[in-house]
């Protein structure tokens, strides 16, 4: 049964300029294992992946019915990808029950989050 669904959209222009000014946006929104795969693109690709991940960071708070706050900050919500690329998402370092998916266009990044019961 689903519990939650959430959908965010990011513009990737709004990502990359607070990204160019300073380190201290990514490192607020990655986890180390997230900053990892994000120093390991390049260009481009760095601002779609940090719009993809601050995108689902805010659907699944919205999935969540919390919103972004002292129950859910930005750094509980984490995107890896599993053995063949598909996104996974984890939630204070458990799996979550539910489903991720991201996508980008030349403007923007887009995600959303279906929580199961």
């Amino acid at each position: 049964m689903i519990s939650g669904i959430g959908l965010d959209i990011v513009e990737l222009d709004r990502i990359a300029k607070l990204n160019s000014d300073s380190s201290a946006f990514r490192q607020r929104i990655l986890t180390q294992k997230e900053l990892f795969l994000f120093e390991s693109l390049k260009g481009h690709r760095q601002t779609e992946f940090l719009a993809g991940r601050f995108a689902v960071k805010e659907a699944y708070s919205k999935a969540n019915g919390t919103g972004i706050g002292s129950e859910c900050n930005l750094t509980d919500i984490e995107v890896l990808p599993d053995e063949f690329g598909k996104p996974v998402l984890y939630f204070k370092g458990e799996l979550a029950n539910g489903f991720v998916s991201i996508t980008h266009s030349k403007t923007v990044a887009a995600a959303q989050v279906i929580l199961l019961a």
